[in-house]
């Protein structure tokens, strides 16, 4: 069932639960989290990021949507870390349900400007707008790109802005990294800061960076108000190494004995995702 992110994650503040957002690059990682969903009778997002865009090709949204509109559960396929108009209204006009536009690197006025635009024009064909405030860190080079430092948001600048552009999720910054933590580094949300933003507005709270936190430190964000959480590491990273595994049989060659087991592998990480963020079993109240 698609659907676009608003009506999606309404829900899910209605009864405190947040929705993965997969970042899908592949049809194997797509269909795996589908299956996933279904299995666990739960709500999911399919993110694209435009660097994923540019490699899958428009082609591939096409598929998105129709498991989408196929899925047993609700679905949205939002673009994910957009960055100008025109990429946007690419895939707005691809049929993309949700978009983002991040501008999070400008100074706030800019910020505002650029998304109020997009909302406007969004908003007119029914898709939901996803902004965000402060800057994600960037762990690796293999992780979307992020800020070398994370810059917190400004609990001053959240009203301001969420009434200014009227985006209808709102990333905030709040300690987590893009990519996977090396051990030496020890992820910390700031909960005491989360805790104040909510205060604050009374729209779904997203989480970018969701791979590698600490499992309760997650579960307290969402308690907390967050109802979207960006997974991409950890997911593909499961894929990834079974795929390492299989790939030592030099004899295997077809995708259809190589990708099943990978596809298990990252569907296992979905599965403790939708347990983790209270998913489970949550496709039953839409």
């Amino acid at each position: 069932m698609l659907m676009n992110m608003r009506d999606l994650l309404a829900v899910a503040r209605d009864h405190r639960f947040a929705v993965p957002a997969f970042n899908i690059s592949s049809n194997m990682l797509l269909t795996g989290a589908i299956e996933a969903a279904e299995e666990a009778e739960a709500p999911v997002i399919i993110a694209i990021h435009p660097d994923e865009l540019a490699f899958v090709g428009v082609a591939f949204v096409t598929m998105a949507l129709e498991m989408a509109r196929d899925a047993a559960v609700p679905a949205v396929v939002h673009l994910d870390h957009g960055s100008s108009l025109e990429q946007v209204m690419g895939a707005i006009r691809a049929g993309f349900t949700s978009v983002m536009m991040d501008k999070s690197m400008l100074p706030l006025d800019e910020n505002i400007t650029a998304c109020r635009e997009i909302t406007r024009l969004a908003h007119a064909v029914n898709v939901s707008v996803e902004g965000e405030l402060g800057t994600i860190g960037e762990l690796d080079e293999e992780a979307e790109a992020g800020a070398d430092e994370v810059v917190f948001v400004e609990p001053d600048e959240v009203k301001r802005f969420v009434d200014a552009t009227e985006v209808d999720t709102l990333a905030v910054a709040i300690g987590t990294s893009h990519g996977l933590y090396p051990k030496h580094i020890k992820p910390e949300i700031r909960l005491d800061l989360l805790r104040e933003i909510s205060d604050r507005v009374d729209i779904p709270l997203v989480l970018h960076g969701g791979s590698g936190n600490p499992d309760a430190e997650v579960a307290q964000a969402v308690a907390l108000g967050i109802c979207k959480i960006n997974i991409s590491a950890d997911m593909k990273s499961a894929f990834y190494i079974k795929a390492r595994e299989i790939l030592r049989n030099p004899i295997l060659r077809e995708p259809s004995s190589i990708y099943p087991d990978c596809i298990d592998a990252m569907k296992a990480v979905c599965r403790e995702k939708f347990d983790l963020f209270s998913t489970t079993g949550k496709a039953a109240l839409y």
